[in-house]
């Protein structure tokens, strides 16, 4: 179902989400790859397979292949990352925050799309997985590299949007 017909069935209680997606994807502070990249990157993470599929179809039109790899990477990674940061963060044991990872995360050298993209991606991705720590340190890499709070924001519109956008099609799935 392209995307478009998907958001005509969206129940008239959820009408501002139809609206807000068209407005949140044309936020001047992102480029089209950085909100394509981040609606693919929200989908995945949303994990609604009808919302996923129209997103993905529409992005194809403006994601080149290693962008769309990219998004991908980002939500799988943070797929893994926000459960066992969160957990590290949650533990009242001080013992796991001095423990290694040793979980496999090379994609998040080796993604290939542009760094800021990624971890505008990233960060959108651990704003629906509610993992505190890797928000923070997404953030800050990102205001590093000079992405000022517009942009960041920006980003985590698409984030609330595509996941409320999810939850409905959870509840109610498009005809």
């Amino acid at each position: 179902m392209e995307l478009e017909q998907l958001l005509n069935a969206v129940p008239e209680y959820a009408k501002d989400l139809k609206l807000n997606l068209g407005s949140v994807m044309r936020q001047p502070e992102l480029t089209p790859q950085q909100a394509w990249g981040t609606a693919v990157a929200c989908a995945i993470a949303a994990r609604n397979p009808q919302l996923l599929a129209a997103i993905l179809d529409e992005a194809a039109k403006t994601l080149n292949e290693q962008a769309l790899f990219g998004a991908k990477a980002a939500a799988s990674v943070m797929g893994m990352n926000n459960i066992f940061y969160r957990f590290r963060h949650l533990s009242s044991n001080p013992k796991y925050g001095t423990m290694p990872a040793r979980l496999r995360m090379q994609v998040i050298a080796k993604h290939g799309a542009d760094p800021v993209d990624f971890e505008i991606w990233c960060l959108a991705v651990s704003a629906i997985n509610g993992c505190g720590v890797c928000v923070d340190s997404h953030e800050n890499v990102l205001r590093e590299k000079g992405v000022n709070e517009e942009t960041v924001l920006a980003a985590i519109r698409i984030a609330s949007t595509i996941h409320a956008l999810a939850t409905v099609f959870d509840a109610e799935p498009a005809k």
